[in-house]
């Protein structure tokens, strides 16, 4: 059994040896502000530039269109926010899903109370929103409609194609509602749907880069009121100094996604194996719809709490989490799993397992295999 068995990708990813090279170096000759005049500082706004290119290209985009940002979580209020103060003379409404990362939902409320309207639309039993629901909730005054394209818990991709038809259909001249996409845990897996939204969120280390710089793809045209003040930095909309080692980093991670191709078979195929794997634990409860996206499994056993077991699994040196990073000391269930209709104690004995494209099958089987052992001593001991 390999020493570790990194299972929590949908937290966070290993960065890449290359990454690492590639921050390291910057961080030793191209330590210049990018918006200084000297060579140093060109050579640095060099470096952005490329990084900037490099996230372009992976993602289909102009350059122009990447606006940096410390993570996913800027990234999504800044599209929110920025695209709600931006249009609130054309009206008051914003749409969303009930199944959203907290970045989003909780952007989305502190915008109440400064007089907008939020719509949280209901989910089925795997955390799918139906695009006519979307079409139902839209108003005459309706600015923005955020939909995730692949739930960071369980793996359900949302129908964003159907949902940006429906809203075309709606715009007419007007350019309105806006679709912003939080493709964070689409990209490196799935395509990230830049043709169909107004404003995509990404983040890079889900993607084997570093924590803490992210990116907003904007489509030409849409304007947007920056979240801060005082500089000319990413066209205005991100004012501050460029995380320049970051935002290399985030290149290099981008060009590996896009040299790496579709993961997508390999990945579902390793997914299948974990699932069969753990078929041996009484009574497991898969909670993630079959057709989910390939890096994400979240199931439960029932009568072990999945904190106990996240911990139990450790001692084996097995990582695995019960599901949002950004929730892990929050004692309440996960508000993705009582959305898709779970009671709270099915939703305690929950965990989320999730892959990368360095995940092997020796790895999984492992996994596998501690899971079950974990989950019948549990069990025991819970008798």
């Amino acid at each position: 059994m390999p020493e570790r068995i990194y299972l929590d990708n949908a937290a966070t990813t290993p960065p890449d040896p290359a990454v690492i090279e590639a921050m390291a170096e910057v961080l030793r000759t191209a330590y210049g502000n990018p918006s200084s005049l000297h060579r140093l500082g060109v050579e640095a706004e060099a470096r952005v530039a490329a990084g900037r290119a490099e996230v372009a290209a992976a993602l289909g985009v102009a350059p122009a269109q990447v606006i940096f940002t410390s993570g996913g979580t800027e990234a999504n209020a800044l599209a929110l926010v920025g695209a709600a103060r931006a249009y609130r003379s054309r009206g008051t409404h914003l749409v969303t899903t009930a199944v959203e990362h907290s970045s989003v939902l909780d952007t989305l409320r502190a915008l109440e109370p400064e007089g907008w309207a939020l719509t949280v639309l209901a989910v089925d039993r795997w955390g799918r929103v139906d695009p006519d629901a979307v079409a139902r909730a839209l108003r005459p005054d309706t600015v923005l409609v955020s939909v995730m394209a692949v739930n960071n818990e369980v793996g359900t991709v949302q129908p964003i194609a159907a949902i940006a038809r429906l809203l075309r259909e709606r715009r007419g001249d007007s350019r309105l509602p806006l679709l912003h996409v939080d493709a964070v845990q689409a990209f490196g897996t799935l395509p990230v749907p830049v043709e169909d939204a107004d404003l995509v969120t990404v983040s890079a280390h889900k993607v084997h880069g570093p924590k803490g710089v992210g990116a907003l793809v904007v489509r030409p045209g849409v304007r947007l009121v920056p979240l801060l003040h005082g500089g000319e930095q990413e066209r205005g909309l991100r004012p501050g100094t460029e995380n320049v080692p970051g935002i290399v980093g985030f290149g290099v991670a981008a060009r590996l996604v896009r040299e790496a191709g579709d993961v997508t078979p390999r990945l579902r195929a390793l997914r299948t194996r974990l699932l069969e794997g753990l078929r041996p634990v009484e009574d497991l409860v898969v909670n993630s719809p079959p057709d989910g996206a390939p890096h994400i499994l979240n199931v439960q056993v029932p009568g072990v709490r999945g904190e106990t077991l996240v911990h139990r699994l450790e001692q084996e040196g097995v990582y695995v989490s019960t599901g949002s990073a950004c929730h892990s000391r929050d004692p309440r269930p996960s508000h993705v799993l009582l959305a898709m209709g779970l009671r709270r104690e099915a939703a305690r004995a929950s965990i989320r397992l999730s892959l990368s494209r360095h995940t092997t099958a020796a790895e999984v089987d492992a996994a596998a295999g501690a899971i079950v052992r974990a989950a019948t001593e549990l069990r025991v001991l819970a008798r």
